[in-house]
This record gives C-alpha cells, structure tokens and sequence, in this order.
C-alpha cells in the first residue's frame, strides 16, 4: 500500500485500530496474569506485537501480541527454568529460531500438521486456561496466608473464597456469553463496545462502587492489577529493572533453556499461521500474507520481546478478528494499537489498577470454553475414529505432558492410524458365480503387498478375473510383479484375466501387466 492510499484509509484505521486496543489491554493484562508473570510483560508484548510486528509484516489486517495459547508453555517454562529471566532468553531464543523458519521458507509445513492434532491441541489449552483460572476467579486465597482475605471472604477447606469475586466471575461470564447474542445485538451500545472491555468496565465500576458504599466488600488490592505508577520512560525503564526483566545469558547452555524456546518457536509458528489463514477467509478482500515473511516478522518481535521483558507474541486470531469487523484497511490499525498500549501505560495505570482480577480471568475461561466447548468434541467424533484418536491422544499428551510432546504424540497417532489404512484392504474382491472382481481403492504401496497375495489366492482355477487399478495413481513395483506373476500363470490355470489400469500407474511403477486369455 503506498502512502495516498494509507492516508486515504488512515480514519478507519484509527477507528479499528482504537477498537482493537480496547478489546487487547484486558487480554493483555489478563494473559500476563494468567501466566504468573508481571502486568508489564502482557504489555510489553502487545507494544511490541502492534509497533514492531505489524510494521515488518506482510498481513494488512493481523493483530500480534501475548497469546492465551502459550499461557501453558509460559506457566511450564518459568518453574522448569526457575526464573523469569531463564524463561526470557528461551523467549528470546525463540524468536531466533522463528526467524531461521523464515529464512527456511518452512511455512509451508504447517500444512501438514493433521486437522486433529491442531484441535486437540487447542482444546487441551482451553481447558488447562479454565483449571489454572478457577482459583483467580473464586478469589482464592492461601490458607497459609489468611491477612490476605477480606470481608467477603468465607473459609473453605482449599482456603479462603471471596463473594465478590465469586460475583464478579458470574456477572462477567454472563456478559460474555451474552453480548453476542442477537437479543444483546440490537442495542447499539453493545454493537460499539467489545465484550472484555464492558467485562473490565463492570470490574473497575464494582470497585469504585463497592469501596465507596461497602469497603468491606471491595476487591482487595491482592485481587486486582498490580501496574506500577509511571511518569516517564526513565520510570518505566527503573521498574522494568527493579522487576528482574531481561533475558539472562547465563543460561545459554542450559538445555532446557532452548528446549523451551523450541517449544515456544513451533507452537507459535503454528498458531500465527493458523490465524493468518483464519484472517484470510474472513478478510472481505481475501488478501493473502506471505506466510514466511510473517514468521520472520514473528521471530524479531520475540527476540525483541526476550529482550526487553514481554511474553512470547504470536498473531492472534481474537483481536485479528476485531481487527477486521472494525473496518480496518491496512496494517496501520495494528501499529494505532500498539501506539495506544504504549500510551495507556503511562497515562492510564490508575484506572488499570481498578481492575479485578476475577474480570481478566473470567475473560479467559470465556476464551477456555470456547476451545474446548462440547460441540468440537461431538462434531470430531462425528469423524470416525482416524480422525478422534488422534484428537484424544494429543488432548491428554497435553494435559499429561505438555504441549510439544502432546503434538508429537498427536503426529505419531495419525501416522499410525495412515499406515493401518494403507495396510487395511487397500484392494477388495468381490465374486459373481465365476466371474472376480479386484479392485484397487486407493495407492498400493509396499504395505498393501499381503492383501494383494491373500485376495490372488482366493480366486480358483477356471474363472473369469477383472482387475481394475484405474482409481490407483501409485503401485509399488512389489505389487506390480506380483499382478505379474498371476497374469503370466493364468493360462495354466485356465484363468481369463483383463487388466485395467491407471496409465500414471504403470509408467511410475514399471507395471507391465497385459491381457491373459485361456482359448
């Protein structure tokens, strides 16, 4: 896009752009919560995903930043690596590794990841987001440390659960789930205003209503954003440092460290060009990104990201979507949004730190269930077995394990479950009277070599044998000789034989079959 055609296009940007930025700072906090880690680190990373990201990437309309699917990996990473700062440089590692992706022009290969691994994999990160934000949600606090309950607390044998919390998860969700509706539609209101941004208003409103009515009852400061007051970039860069952010080269050789960060670099890669296709099915232009130029674009954000102390940033399909029903045009929404992140850490951080936890984490157990709603696992049932196996198996090698292992399992699966149907009568005989029929159903590699065998020898002396290979583009030359052999026997057996065959077929494989007839 040349410059005329973004300034033409600059006011519905801006306008997408503020959507977007308003549907992400809750995510964004809520995302960093999630993971255990600073408010700054989800923000970081939407500055970086909206300021670096968008300017070096070839999709006009996707959105980067802290995604909810690497919440488990960030989780898993930190207390394997033991500190923040270990995990960062694995970040960091990441964003390297995504780059030489890149440069390998290996964006091509998600495509072979099977459709059900992918789902598994995304229902086992929905439901590890609603377990792992069940007690943020109740307002749990630790029994070993009781001063931290308030008022509307009440004692529970896991410790102590907050009503208001409890209050505001419910009122959130109900939000969520009906802000979409058709009923919720009609109100223009609701039309103007994303879902997790009403969600955070109810949270900052319940606040300040509550502390000043029944401050007994107000979300405590440890249920709410904790984001440092800031007045300056100089402030910002002291309470990065005082926050131990920065990669800690210390740990380059830790195998565990880049362990991580290969994690961190498929599944990123994969869920960037996963939502990349997903942008372009619903962008109304459906303009293509170059998948390769976007994983280097993805790579430099989480080095940099790694750098500075933000989350790993992957394109996100949430705000991307956003992104589009706003109107956006270009690229520039992504910057507008990442420009107004950057501001609201400065000129917001009062009315941030307002807000309940129990909000942030009611938006991603909205976003868990979404994952992992009932009706995907029906619907891939609904498949057959060689499509729910491999689902099941990477859903609990995810829950099990963790999410590179969970895949690999998931792969294995549906490589096994392919082998079986290779071998599983990749031919079928049928018989009328004397007359045989052997049909090839598919490609016949080496594998399908003893069903072919077992089928020949069924068809007795003195019968009238069709073989039809015209659906098989591929027969492995075992196979060929093999038919071979039977035609050059036919005559002693007193055996007509008529071959047909795919013309592809014979000239790959050398398959020199010709018509045998008893006289």
């Amino acid at each position: 896009m040349n410059l005329r055609e973004s300034f033409a296009t600059f006011p519905r940007d801006l306008v997408a752009g503020t959507v977007v930025f308003l549907v992400a700072l809750p995510l964004c906090l809520g995302i960093a919560n999630a993971s255990g880690v600073e408010p700054f680190a989800g923000l970081v990373s939407g500055i970086v995903g909206g300021l670096v990201v968008a300017a070096l990437s070839g999709s006009r309309l996707s959105v980067s930043g802290p995604a909810a699917g690497l919440v488990v990996i960030v989780v898993d990473g930190i207390a394997q690596l033991g500190s923040f700062s270990a995990f960062l440089l694995a970040v960091l590692l990441s964003g390297v590794i995504q780059f030489g992706f890149g440069m390998l022009k290996a964006g091509r290969f998600a495509a072979y990841i099977p459709s059900p691994v992918i789902k598994g994999m995304l229902a086992a990160i929905g439901l590890l987001l609603i377990i792992k934000q069940f007690p943020l949600a109740l307002g749990l606090v630790d029994p070993a440390n009781p001063a931290a309950a308030h008022g509307s607390a009440f004692t529970t044998s896991f410790g102590a659960v907050s009503l208001t919390a409890i209050a505001i998860t419910l009122l959130s969700l109900a939000i969520l789930a009906g802000w979409e509706t058709r009923a919720m539609r009609r109100f223009a209101l609701v039309r103007a205003l994303p879902a997790p941004l009403a969600v955070v208003l109810l949270g900052i409103g319940a606040t300040l209503l509550l502390g000043a009515l029944v401050p007994g009852l107000a979300p405590a400061a440890e249920h709410r954003v904790a984001l440092p007051a800031l007045g300056s970039l100089t402030s910002l860069q002291a309470a990065l440092e005082f926050a131990d952010f920065g990669p800690n080269f210390a740990q380059l050789m830790n195998p565990d460290v880049w362990r991580v960060a290969v994690t961190l670099a498929i599944v990123a890669s994969l869920e960037t060009l996963l939502s990349l296709e997903a942008v372009e099915q619903i962008d109304p232009k459906r303009r293509a990104a170059p998948p390769d130029r976007e994983l280097k674009a993805q790579g430099v954000g989480n080095l940099l990201a790694g750098v500075i102390g933000g989350l790993p940033i992957t394109s996100v399909i949430v705000r991307s979507s956003a992104n589009v029903h706003a109107g956006a045009q270009s690229r520039m929404s992504a910057i507008v949004h990442g420009a107004l992140l950057l501001i609201s850490v400065f000129a917001l951080t009062r009315v941030i730190n307002l807000i309940p936890l129990a909000c942030l984490a009611a938006i991603l157990i909205f976003t868990g269930v979404k994952l992992a709603k009932p009706s995907l696992f029906v619907a891939v049932a609904k498949r057959g077995f060689a499509q729910f196996a491999p689902f099941i198996v990477t859903l609990v090698g995810v829950l099990a394990t963790d999410l590179l292992i969970g895949i690999v399992l998931g792969m294995l699966c549906s490589v096994m479950l392919t082998l079986y149907a290779n071998l599983h009568r990749p031919v079928v005989l049928a018989q009328h009277d004397d007359h045989y029929l052997l049909s090839f159903r598919k490609d016949v590699s080496f594998l399908g070599k003893v069903s072919v065998k077992h089928a020949l020898r069924q068809i007795p002396d003195g019968s009238t044998v069709t073989i039809d290979a015209s659906r098989a583009d591929f027969v492995d030359h075992d196979v060929s000789e093999l038919i071979d052999g039977f035609v050059a026997d036919a005559p002693r057996r007193s055996i007509s034989v008529d071959v047909k065959r795919h013309a592809r077929a014979g000239a790959e494989s050398g398959w020199s079959l010709r018509r045998a007839a008893v006289e």
